[in-house]
């Protein structure tokens, strides 16, 4: 809990802008302000064993806390956490039931309660802990929507999903409002996110339900955040509360195994499904901690532990993602691709950032996409999942073999053909080769 001593203390640095410095004895936390910053606006709720620690430790790895976006990345876990939480209730009430909440934007793609309550969930977050004037966000919904005159009850949805929301920020350690928040407030929090990104500054990108396809249908999805400093990701957080812990049910083939474990529960705090996965851009370390089920709290690391890309860099052993969906990619391309290479196993086909995992914690060794003409892929659909994926040990790039390019705006500018997500260097190579040789005589 964040509260105010004149005791002396020993400072303890945080990074949130404007800059405070501090100190904790005993569960008292005594901020100090620079001149002229005004008042307090820090969310966090830190015990003194989280704050006074200069690392944690589990399982023999430790996690420095003293990186310089520490602070940034505890807010960033933290709130996917919520969000997470936030999208399970929604998504346990939605499938088969309640299409009312699900509409469909210019694009056809379905937008639901869930996406809309996210992005006004770390909205609100994100700018009590750091300063709605020293934030940016790039995030992918907005509210012409739940503007209009008929979309009343969606609206009414929204505010309430937020509002259930923000009463369980405590277990997260991180502090609700004073009041529930009503309507204005959640359509100034989705519009807040109205950024540009570009090359200079920081923004955080966010996308609120990734793969909300798959959200509907009651398989993957994922709540993507990342920060993005002078057009690079050194940030990224990546939620999947349907992420199984068993690889094998992983692809969308295996919906059953919803049902079966409606049908026998894990027993209370396993850790069956769901986790959220982190890096920051140059530790060289990824983590993965579960999500925060029923009635438990999240006290820093949560039993965090490393992960690390695959080994295998043996084409006939590897396993490759590609999209559920063929809208805008080609799987008839991706399918020569895998055969010219000597890829021999069935695709893992997923719904959304969740292949991203899929290859950083090792149940995967490559993801390609490659888009069919016109379509332009959104940064929030990337950052967070290729710097987990670069900091795991793998490595991302486009079709060309350049780096993905963050800094042009909402879009990847510039993406040569497609991307092209491996675990190492070996399988890399071969499927870049596979592309220029394949390229010329394809549709697409």
């Amino acid at each position: 809990m964040l509260l105010y001593s004149a005791t002396r203390v020993t400072d303890y640095h945080f990074s949130f802008p404007p800059r405070i410095s501090g100190g904790v004895k005993d569960g008292f936390c005594l901020l100090r302000w620079s001149e002229n910053v005004g008042t307090p606006k820090a969310s966090l709720n830190l015990s003194p064993r989280e704050v006074g620690l200069p690392s944690m430790t589990h399982q023999g790895c430790t996690m420095e806390a003293s990186g310089r976006y520490s602070e940034e990345l505890r807010v960033a876990v933290r709130v996917v956490q919520m969000a997470c939480s936030l999208c399970q209730r929604v998504q346990e009430g939605l499938v088969g039931n309640n299409v009312e909440q699900v509409k469909s934007k210019e694009d056809d793609s379905p937008v639901t309660v869930a996406d809309w309550s996210v992005q006004a969930t770390v909205s609100w977050v994100l700018s009590e802990c750091f300063g709605s004037e020293s934030i940016a966000i790039i995030a992918e919904e907005d509210v012409q929507t739940l503007s209009q005159a008929d979309s009343a009850g969606l609206l009414d949805s929204v505010v309430n999903t937020v509002n259930e929301c923000l009463v369980q920020a405590p277990k997260f350690g991180l502090r609700g409002p004073v009041r529930a928040l009503g309507s204005c407030d959640i359509l100034k929090a989705i519009s807040r996110c109205n950024s540009s990104g570009g090359p200079k500054g920081r923004y955080w990108v966010l996308d609120p339900v990734d793969g909300t396809l798959g959200f509907v249908r009651g398989d993957q999805y994922a709540v993507a955040l990342a920060l993005v400093e002078d057009g690079e990701v050194v940030l990224g957080v990546l939620g999947c509360p349907n992420y199984p812990m068993k690889k094998e049910w992983l692809d969308y083939h295996h919906r059953y195994y919803r049902i079966m474990s409606n049908l026998s529960p894990p027993a209370p705090g396993s850790w069956h499904k769901g986790c959220v996965m982190y890096a920051e851009k140059g530790t060289g370390e990824a983590w993965m901690q579960p999500l925060v089920h029923y009635q438990g709290r999240l006290e820093w690391p949560n039993s965090a532990r490393v992960v690390q890309v695959s080994s295998v860099d043996d084409p006939a052993l590897a396993t490759f993602c590609e999209p559920v969906e063929k809208a805008n990619s080609r799987h008839s391309f991706t399918a020569g691709l895998a055969n010219s290479v000597g890829l021999r196993r069935q695709p893992l086909r997923v719904y959304s950032m969740v292949k991203y995992a899929a290859i950083a914690r090792g149940d995967a060794e490559i993801f390609m996409k490659f888009a069919r003409a016109g379509y332009k892929e959104k940064i929030w659909d990337h950052a967070a999942g290729v710097l987990i994926i670069q900091e795991a040990g793998g490595m991302v790039t486009d079709a060309g073999g350049r780096p993905l390019d963050f800094s042009k705006g909402i879009y990847l500018e510039g993406l040569d053909r497609g991307i092209i997500a491996c675990s190492g260097g070996i399988l890399h190579q071969k499927i870049l080769k596979a592309v220029d040789d394949s390229w010329d005589s394809s549709s697409l």
